[in-house]
């Protein structure tokens, strides 16, 4: 195969000389003429084949038809040369994710107790029997329950098997899906080739050698070629020489282009020379691989044929992100490589991460504790009290009594801590993501999905995204008259009809055309730039067709092209006329245009003078009353060069594109979508500001922002042009200034005229701004190839699935399929479930982990056996984390959520509301749980199970404890649905079918392990009366929800928050007088001295809010080292201060500095009473 070349010297290629023989050239010929840059190439290209039509000839393909398309000479092709993909990164198999699940740390303590519980169960002392072991050999005499001691180890194995297999599919899938989404995207990258003269758009993965491809503004060359021919082409070759100066490329002078390179103007057409592993990019591909390591190299070989396609450039960007989801969904072992992998977490990441080092720690105390109390109390019982010695042949039983404390201190741990968060988090994003599929959000960064629900602030492009892009001309000016509608053709004069009809077909792009309808009675299909066809329109309603007229002057003819870029806000094709004059038609932004037109077309179809105080008397008649309409407005005009002047100097732009006669200007309008107002309301209700940014005139961009609902009439806003922006917020010396942006931007909501540069300060300003309660998250839409600097700095990008360019959804974060805006709002919708599903979930799993940690330790350390079994604790777990993750991260977005704020960064994942519903459910079931466990014999009438011996049969007593607490969970689930304190919990819940199922089904198993479990579950069989008490008293759960969302939260001033984004170096009011009211309940956790201390600081703050005038002497006083080490030596031992501690913290004044005087004086609640101030310096100096 040829592809091996890659990895083979050109030597080895005598095997496909047969192949290479049906073309004039090898493909190692073309691959080293490719390594050659601009004048190198040229003369080789002479010398060795006298132009790129040789090169076509040799390549058996016409530089005007293209292929053939013929399946058997593509087949050849493929064949000879290559096929045009690079064969991916081999997925990781199963069995490398079970590997890699395995690494966990609790499940390798885990696995270890196991196996040496399942030793010593198999091996039986002589004498072990005897009395000298005292009370321990007790429950041993029946033999067959002696056989049964390996159940437990066996059991935990088992669970441990389990748990480890759930983990590793979730990681397959979420694998699977990865390259799903990465397929559909490379399916969507199409590109256009010529092929039987016909210009058609093939997908990138079928582009073939010989192909003639045509080239546009915002492409990203999907292949090596050979440049035919080009207009004002210019390259970003960046991303393979890293030098980020645009290239020029011409026939002439350099006429390589590479794959994975970015056209950012101008366009052209190649002969393609290289593709897939034999392209510049795929070269490099290639080295890379080999460098990794040579096994892989091995697998290379073999891979890079039937290896998948996967198209060049986003490769590297889902890999890498593919590859920093995988380190942030391991669990807590690998927290630190998780905040290496990923230069800025996201929000929720940031935020999961430290409240599950938070709950690990805690988790770890308590059952380092367990262990610890169970051994102390046996040896002190054992041979304290009963006052036995160590026997030799007693060793194995009392070490079998060891390894099960071992394996109760290692399932409080496991309990503890929430591995399913990980995976809760996974389920949800990738839930959403599909879901969002269907919403026309195509996903490429998993987090952007999250993010998304804490925006702020959304920058939006007027075309295409608020408005149709569905572009007809409605008003024009020709002949000094201003219609309303589109004239008749016959009111124009033949001269200047047809000047203007000529104009218009030749100064456009030649892909750009009108095609009939798909469907009978549909509207024409535009394809290509939107604006030319608007004005093909035009020519095809005066009754006219632009077709022949292309065919006459094909692209070849045109002597020179000026393409249109942000910066000329035009364009101009050069004719050469037979007389040897030259003739320019040149269209653009008519207020640009008008500028450099000193003649103009009268009625008669005559040029006559055009001053400048014509031109505005025009502004004011004719385009302002346009614009007004929102309508875009274009002038079309010409220059003719005569014969007799000689060559015009073609590269002095300014000298060429002046002197113009004005033929038309005409109005364009491009209607606002109708569903595009609705959604702007929405967002307005959800507390995100939309801003309009475009590149219109501003009265154009006035009047559809207007219509929109982005400015409301008589409220205070502003709308500037991008020359006026940039005055308001640069300095003499022409710099951004943050604080001029920061008096602009609040107000702002329309930038008209607008270069890409404005929109990327712009962007950047407002994220990086510190006004306002909490920083901006800001999405913006772009679809140009000069979008992506602002796609990349804003926090989601979002990119246009139709009319984007390659370069644009390169940088972005989600595309939308449909380019609309109503797509943002549901992106917003599903970013705010994903964070509220991960609440729900959370809200649940840290109710069971804290009864379930609070019983296993005080239940080992009063009964000496923890009232939940290893095995049965791996099966809360199990249901707890992974099918509850699944039932709880799938609930479906409602309208309801788009009527809240957005959270921001810092605010805590687990709020007062949450906190409250986990501490009243824990109280709950404690007491239920203890209530059975030490009361329950007698209830239910049955045997006591405390106390028993080591291998004794499992009691009913147990079971009953066990399947209450699963039956409270199964109940609780339900109210853990709803986190904002809803009484109805029941809501919608039957439009979750994943919820309902999954609480069925733990409900139908959890019977199945009671009746049927025996030995390895602990559990012996319940009667019917039985378990109709347990559901009783799980029902009870839901009653009790209803009680604890009565209790209104501002009441329970106690409760802290947990889960906190990383906070801001600045304190803003609000934080300061929420922790100044809050610090009075931490004071109960801290010592006498340091409440005094941190008491006395209060009151000064607030002193120094009330009495200004102490504020310099105060200032010294605090600022002394001695007052500063002291706090700072308190706070530098986190591990002792309560989980709250980052909300408790009080800022001292040197953190607050000048932020004090604002604050309200209302925090008098922070004094404790109002001492005179005399005396508050003393206590506080008294206590350090």
């Amino acid at each position: 195969m040829a592809n091996n070349t890659a990895d083979h010297p050109p030597g080895n290629s005598v095997a496909e000389g047969n192949h290479d023989g049906d073309f004039g050239v090898t493909m190692m010929e073309l691959r080293s003429l490719m390594e050659l840059r601009s004048g190198e190439a040229v003369n080789k290209i002479r010398d060795t084949y006298g132009d790129v039509q040789g090169i076509c000839r040799r390549l058996k393909t016409s530089s005007i038809e293209g292929l053939s398309g013929n399946p058997n000479d593509l087949e050849k092709r493929h064949t000879a040369f290559g096929k045009n993909f690079i064969p991916p990164k081999k997925p990781k198999t199963f069995l490398q994710l079970v590997w890699e699940a395995l690494q966990d740390v609790t499940l390798i303590i885990l696995e270890i107790a196991a196996i040496i519980s399942l030793g010593l169960s198999f091996y039986h002392p002589p004498g072990g029997d005897s009395e000298a072991c005292g009370q321990v050999a007790g429950g041993v005499e029946d033999e067959g329950e002696a056989q049964a001691g390996w159940i437990e180890g066996a059991a935990i194995l088992f669970s441990v098997i389990i748990v480890v297999l759930v983990t590793a599919f979730n990681d397959w899938s979420k694998e699977k899906q990865f390259r799903g989404l990465q397929s559909r995207i490379e399916q969507e990258q199409k590109f256009t080739v010529i092929r039987k003269g016909q210009v058609i758009q093939i997908s990138v993965a079928e582009i073939v050698v010989g192909d003639i491809a045509q080239i546009k503004y915002g492409d990203l060359l999907p292949a090596d070629g050979i440049l035919i021919q080009g207009n004002d082409l210019k390259i970003d070759e960046s991303s393979l020489t890293g030098e980020s100066d645009q290239v020029r490329k011409s026939a002439e002078k350099d006429p390589m282009l590479l794959s994975g390179t970015h056209v950012m103007e101008g366009s052209g057409k190649m002969v393609v020379s290289a593709v897939g592993l034999n392209s510049q990019t795929g070269i490099i591909f290639t080295l890379l691989g080999a460098g990794e390591n040579d096994e892989e190299k091995k697998v290379k070989k073999t891979k890079t044929q039937d290896g998948i396609a996967l198209e060049i450039q986003p490769l590297k960007s889902e890999e890498a992100a593919e590859s920093e989801e995988k380190e942030e969904a391991k669990p807590k072992a690998k927290v630190n490589q998780a905040l290496v992998t990923k230069k800025e977490k996201s929000v929720l990441q940031g935020k999961l991460t430290r409240l599950a080092v938070q709950i690990g720690k805690a988790g770890l105390i308590m059952s380092a504790l367990t262990v610890i109390i169970l051994i102390l109390y046996f040896v002190i019982d054992t041979f304290g009290i009963q006052g036995r010695t160590w026997l030799a042949e007693c060793t194995p039983i009392y070490i079998q009594y060891f390894v099960k404390f071992l394996i109760i201190g290692v399932t409080v741990l496991v309990v503890a801590v929430p591995e399913g968060l990980p995976l809760a988090v996974t389920i949800s994003l990738a839930y959403s993501v599909k879901k969002m599929m269907k919403d026309n959000n195509l996903v490429r960064h998993l987090d952007a999905c999250e993010t998304m629900g804490n925006a702020t602030a959304i920058c939006s492009d007027k075309t295409g995204t608020l408005t149709m892009n569905r572009m007809t001309v409605v008003q024009a000016y020709v002949g000094d008259t201003h219609y309303k509608t589109v004239p008749e053709p016959d009111i124009i004069k033949p001269e200047t009809l047809e000047t203007l009809v000529n104009s218009i077909s030749i100064n456009s792009a030649y892909t750009t055309k009108i095609l009939p309808p798909e469907k009978e009675g549909g509207l024409p299909r535009h394809v290509g730039n939107k604006t030319e066809c608007a004005l093909l329109g035009l020519v095809l309603d005066m009754k006219r067709d632009y077709q022949p007229i292309r065919d006459e002057i094909p692209e070849e003819k045109f002597y020179k092209v000026y393409t249109f870029n942000s910066s000329r806000k035009s364009m101009s094709t050069v004719l050469k006329n037979a007389d040897g004059g030259f003739r320019m038609y040149s269209k653009g932004a008519s207020e640009i245009v008008l500028r450099k037109c000193s003649r103009i077309l009268d009625a008669q179809g005559q040029p006559r003078v055009f001053k400048p105080k014509d031109r505005d008397e025009m502004v004011r008649k004719v385009i302002e009353p346009m614009a007004c309409d929102g309508l875009r407005t274009i002038c079309v005009a010409y220059r003719d060069f005569p014969a007799e002047g000689g060559e015009p100097e073609w590269d002095s732009e300014n000298d060429i594109l002046n002197d113009l006669t004005c033929i038309a200007v005409v109005g364009i309008e491009d209607p606002v979508r109708p569903e595009v107002p609705e959604a702007i309301s929405k967002c307005q209700r959800a507390g995100i500001t939309v801003r309009m940014v475009t590149g219109d005139n501003i009265n154009t961009a006035r009047a559809i922002a207007t219509k929109c609902g982005i400015l409301i009439p008589g409220e205070d806003f502003l709308c500037l042009e991008g020359k006026e922006f940039n005055q308001q917020i640069r300095n003499d010396r022409g710099e951004v200034e943050q604080e001029r942006l920061d008096k602009v931007w609040p107000k702002l909501r329309v930038l008209a005229r607008s270069s890409p540069t404005d929109k990327h300060t712009l962007v950047k300003g407002i994220i990086d701004s510190t006004v306002g309660e909490t920083r901006q998250v800001v999405a913006v839409t772009g679809d140009g190839t000069n979008d992506g600097p602002a796609l990349k700095k804003a926090d989601v990008g979002f990119a246009m699935g139709i009319a984007g360019t390659d370069v644009a959804k390169e940088a972005s974060d989600i595309i939308l399929t449909d380019d609309n805006f109503t797509s943002i709002v549901k992106a917003v919708m599903w970013g705010r479930n994903v964070y509220d599903s991960i609440s729900k979930f959370l809200q649940f799993q840290l109710t069971v982990n804290v009864v379930a940690v609070i019983v296993a330790f005080t239940g080992a350390c009063i009964t000496q056996d923890s009232p939940l079994k290893a095995v049965q604790m791996l099966w809360v777990n199990l249901i707890m984390d992974t099918l509850a993750s699944l039932a709880l991260a799938t609930e479906p977005p409602t309208e309801s959520l788009l009527l809240r704020k957005p959270y921001g960064r810092d605010k805590p994942l687990i709020s007062r509301t949450m906190m409250k519903n986990i501490l009243g459910h824990a109280v709950f079931q404690l007491v239920v749980i203890f209530t059975l466990l030490f009361a329950g014999e007698k209830l239910f009438d049955i045997d006591s199970g405390r106390n028993a011996p080591l291998h004794s049969p499992p009691s009913e007593h147990y079971t009953i404890v066990f399947n209450v607490f699963v039956m409270m969970q199964l109940f609780n689930e339900i109210n853990a649905r709803k986190i904002h304190g809803e009484r109805n919990v029941f809501e919608g819940i039957y439009r979750n079918p994943i919820f309902c199922s999954v609480v069925l089904g733990t409900f139908i198993l959890q019977i199945i392990i009671v009746q049927f479990g025996g030995k390895p579950f602990s559990c012996t069989p319940l009667n019917i009366e039985q378990w109709l008490w347990c559901v009783f008293i799980g029902v009870g759960e839901l009653l009790w929800g209803q009680l604890i969302s009565a209790i209104p939260t501002h009441r329970l001033k106690f409760l802290k928050e947990a889960g906190h984004g990383i906070r801001k170096e600045e304190i803003h009011e609000e934080e300061l007088t929420e922790g100044a009211d809050e610090i009075d309940h931490a004071e109960m956790e801290l010592r006498r001295g340091q409440i005094l201390w941190f008491r006395g600081l209060n009151r000064i703050q607030t002193q120094i809010k009330v009495v200004n005038a102490f504020r310099s002497s105060l200032y010294e006083g605090l600022e002394s080292p001695e007052s500063r080490c002291s706090i700072h030596s308190f706070m530098a031992h986190p591990e002792f201060v309560p989980l709250s501690e980052e909300e408790a913290r009080i800022p001292t004044i040197e953190e607050t500095g000048d932020e004090i005087d604002p604050l309200p004086s209302s925090s008098s609640g922070a004094t404790g009473g109002g001492e005179p101030l005399g005396v508050l310096p003393l206590s506080s100096e008294s206590s350090i």
